[in-house]
């Protein structure tokens, strides 16, 4: 397993894009609607940024956004294989939000553990 992307709730998903692709020198790479949102991600170079911008008031990112201004959402590991990382997690003892992977963004296998497991980081495990 290897660092995949970290997830950035934001309120608005172009405009951080651009300041990182000059202060970072990054890439734009994938733009989508997905799941109430719009999710932008950018190459650094060792991984993405995965912008999350709520289009609605009632998805997580929406409701992440009501008490901050914004910030690292959650933090993503590539996996070969999420059902595997994901029995690994259950046999730790680790709370999981996703007992089984769903759909993700860019069309990846993707499940969260809880983060009161994961020492506040909200853990999300991918499948390209």
């Amino acid at each position: 397993m290897h660092f995949d992307h970290a997830g950035i709730a934001t309120t608005d998903a172009n405009d951080l894009a651009s300041l990182y692709v000059d202060l970072l020198d990054a890439e734009r790479v994938h733009r989508e609607e997905f799941d109430g949102m719009l999710v932008v991600f950018l190459e650094t170079g060792d991984g993405y940024l995965e912008l999350l911008e709520p289009l609605d008031e009632e998805g997580a990112i929406a409701r992440y956004l009501q008490d901050r201004e914004g910030g690292i959402h959650h933090v993503a590991y590539a996996t070969d294989d999420v059902e595997g990382a994901l029995a690994n997690a259950r046999d730790l003892g680790v709370d999981l939000i996703d007992e089984d992977p769903r759909p993700g963004a860019w069309g990846h296998d993707v499940a969260f553990c809880h983060p009161k497991s994961t020492g506040g980081i909200l853990v999300e495990f991918v499948e390209h």
